[in-house]
């Protein structure tokens, strides 16, 4: 048994906790550079605790979803800004924007040296300016991941910078900021919460550290999700989803993710879909196919019974069957209305671009069994 964890320097979770921001960034410097995709409400907020510190600051408000051109916009603002701090709060686009320009702007270059599949994937040499990660939804755990996801408008794909130095300094997961989350990107985020706790404990480099956190976060999934999504004021539920959204992460970062990233990031590139709805559309569908796939290759692989423990945690019934598991998934898409990718432009001209460039993603590589371009399709077919 061999495994490594990494993670940001400091977690800092618990309702209130935004309050105490102020003195986490005199810790960390005098001048910052936000990267905002939060509700103005929130975002007031956080300026206002910097004045009080009287620490002075550049912001700018993003919009789903981070591409390579903001990036590199955002890298020239910063550095112009001279900024000694980063801040991105916000869902995973505001996050991964904020990572990517942090490391940018410390490191020479290029973005394309850093960016794997469509650049030269060079690893960074130098740590990253500080950041605070401050996520305001339940879903990405971006606040503890060392990738930072980015669309490429030329190539039409979903790419990723990947290093240690673009894990958080600090990752304050305060779960009251969830609270006015309408019903639709509380059901899609959590459902990419699930898919990110359910691939890292099904996938082929398990451990047992990722193991622990992926059951914890699944139960609390399972616990939560729907009150969430019908009764978005209760705070004990959007507790749960902020947690689980986190242990997600951290599983994420430190074990592998499967076909249902694999075939999102192209579908990504292509479509005009939140990260979140495409998960949602292919969690049960991918899960399906992996089952089965597994079932009639190899009935003893230990991902067969994963998918059992999986469905136990989600139904809270130790009876529970690896298919009951994936009809709850289903279900919970079909109450919560996730809408199939066809609305989002999906047709079947585009099958074998997406397999093509899903075969290469480095997510697929995590994958508990090899997918055959067929089984793929049909995945595809499925979310039409």
């Amino acid at each position: 048994m061999q495994f490594e964890f990494s993670t940001a320097s400091r977690i800092i979770f618990g309702s209130g906790k935004l309050d105490l921001l102020g003195d986490f960034v005199g810790e960390l410097g005098k001048q910052v550079f936000i990267v905002s995709g939060c509700p103005r409400e929130i975002s007031d907020r956080l300026t206002n605790l910097l004045e009080t510190q009287g620490i002075t600051y550049s912001f700018v408000k993003v919009k789903p979803e981070p591409t390579i051109d903001l990036v590199q916009e955002l890298v020239d603002l910063c550095q112009r800004s001279k900024s000694e701090v980063v801040i991105g709060i916000g869902g995973g686009t505001a996050i991964d924007t904020a990572k990517a320009t942090a490391a940018l702007v410390t490191n020479p270059g290029n973005i394309t040296n850093y960016l794997e599949v469509i650049g030269e994937n060079q690893p960074f040499s130098r740590p990253s300016l500080p950041l605070i990660a401050v996520p305001t939804t339940a879903g990405t755990g971006s606040e503890v991941t060392r990738n930072a996801v980015l669309g490429s408008s030329t190539h039409h794909i979903k790419v990723s910078l990947r290093s240690r130095y673009l894990l958080p300094r600090i990752a304050l997961v305060d779960p009251d900021l969830s609270l006015s989350v309408p019903p639709s990107i509380t059901a899609y985020s959590g459902l990419d919460t699930l898919t990110q706790l359910i691939e890292p404990f099904t996938c082929n480099t398990t451990n047992p550290l990722t193991d622990a956190l992926c059951k914890e976060g699944i139960q609390r999934v399972g616990r939560s999700i729907y009150q969430a999504f019908n009764q978005g004021s209760e705070l004990s539920a959007r507790q749960d989803m902020s947690l689980a959204s986190l242990f997600s992460g951290l599983a994420l970062a430190n074990a592998r993710l499967g076909a249902v990233h694999g075939l999102a990031g192209p579908l990504g590139g292509e479509l005009s879909a939140p990260h979140g709805v495409i998960c949602a559309c292919l969690l049960p569908h991918v899960m399906q196919t992996n089952l089965s796939a597994l079932v009639k290759q190899n009935p003893d692989h230990p991902s067969v019974e994963r998918y059992k423990v999986s469905a136990e945690l989600l139904i809270g019934d130790p009876s529970a069957t690896a298919d009951e598991g994936i009809q709850w998934v289903g279900d919970f898409c079909k109450h919560a209305r996730i809408p199939q990718l066809s609305t989002f432009g999906l047709s079947e001209s585009m099958f074998d671009k997406l397999i093509e460039k899903s075969i290469k993603a480095s997510s697929m590589k995590g994958n508990p069994v090899t997918l055959s371009e067929l089984e793929m399709r049909n995945i595809l077919q499925m979310c039409l």
